[in-house]
């Protein structure tokens, strides 16, 4: 038995790679942290014509009908290209939310105008995984009241928000009373914000609950591990390809001792992860038993690795690594955000023992 990619994930893979190149990659992420853009209209409408956007959306929805992993597929191409791109939001867990929460109403109204691209959905989930402060939303006398922090896919136009019984809630960007506060991050590929509700109107999703939202969580962890493993094998074929041109002495530096081994041990760390990520997105589709644990144990070995092969780039860079001419400090610090949304390592551990029965 082979496990891989099929030929038609493969031909996804290459195709939505091929795109992002052409966008311009490096050059076009400058741009739009450079003018401060909200949103990179040209790529979102580019990956709306490839399908990525419907990618996970039933066809009776406009959408493509594809798995997790497929999601996963270009979750991973996006980190690599560090692309500024809406997609774990508005492409995935938004739309699920609506698949698994939603009224028949809901769904005909929403799920069409995101896979075709025409609009862009924040989620915010934070609160579930460790709250900051008092941060957290509640229900109160019909409408939502409190503040919701790091929302994914800031720069929205209708936000997935889930309160802290569990419930999901779809609220407008515009609604009466919702305040919204760009957050400074140090991924400026990704806007992020926070959300004050101050009895604000918004649609319950009717069958939400905290296994939906957990199932939302899971999905979301798998996704970002995705995209630090695109990113992590940017930066190392990065450092390989440098340590190939950089002379030091009349040889190329990788002829050194000392730099093959770091090449070699972030090979040696990152190839398992793969596997690794291939398999917790296969699990969120075929096997739900597996599904939270192993998008767990994902996210916080990607984590973990993601940040290892960061710092081993830069130093095979030398003092090259830090510079904006080279640029690595985008990869750096996508993996640095990636790291911690939805739950830094110490936090996803802890859910995955208490998902297998090792603390309470």
């Amino acid at each position: 038995m082979e496990f891989g990619l099929s030929q038609e994930q493969v031909m996804l893979q290459a195709s939505v790679e091929r795109f992002l190149a052409d966008q311009g990659g490096l050059t076009r992420t400058r741009k739009f942290i450079g003018e401060g853009e909200a949103r990179a209209h040209d790529v979102l409408e580019g990956l709306a014509g490839l399908g990525v956007m419907g990618l996970i959306i039933p066809e009776a929805f406009g959408g493509v009908g594809l798995s997790f992993l497929d999601a996963a597929i270009v979750s991973e191409a996006l980190g690599r290209f560090v692309t500024p791109a809406p997609y774990v939001g508005t492409a995935v867990l938004a739309p699920l939310a609506l698949m698994r929460a939603g009224s028949e109403a809901q769904k005909t109204e929403w799920l069409p105008k995101l896979a075709a691209g025409d609009l862009v959905a924040g989620v915010a989930l934070s609160e579930a995984t460790g709250a900051r402060g008092d941060a957290g939303v509640r229900l109160k006398d019909g409408k939502l009241v409190g503040t919701a922090l790091f929302v994914i896919d800031y720069e929205a136009d209708i936000f997935i928000v889930a309160d802290l019984d569990g419930r999901l809630h779809l609220v407008a960007a515009d609604a009466p009373g919702l305040t919204r506060t760009s957050l400074k991050t140090i991924d400026g590929t990704r806007p992020t914000g926070e959300l004050t509700f101050e009895g604000v109107s918004a649609e319950v999703l009717a069958a939400s609950s905290p296994a939906v939202l957990r199932e939302l969580i899971d999905v979301g962890r798998v996704m970002f591990a995705a995209d630090i493993l695109g990113a992590a094998q940017d930066m190392l074929d990065q450092a390989v390809a440098y340590s190939k041109e950089r002379k030091q002495f009349e040889r190329a530096i990788a002829t050194f001792q000392a730099v093959k081994h770091m090449c070699a041990e972030m090979v040696a760390a990152l190839e398992p992860c793969r596997a690794m990520v291939w398999y917790a997105a296969y699990a969120l589709d075929a096997l739900p038993a597996e599904a939270s644990v192993t998008a767990c144990h994902a996210k916080a070995h990607l984590s973990e690795v993601g940040t290892f092969v960061a710092r081993r780039s830069t130093e095979v860079h030398g003092g090259m690594g830090f510079t904006d001419l080279v640029g690595l400090h985008y990869w750096f610090k996508r993996i640095g955000f990636d790291r911690q949304i939805l739950g830094g390592p110490q936090t996803v551990r802890e859910d995955a023992a208490r998902l297998q029965g090792f603390s309470s």
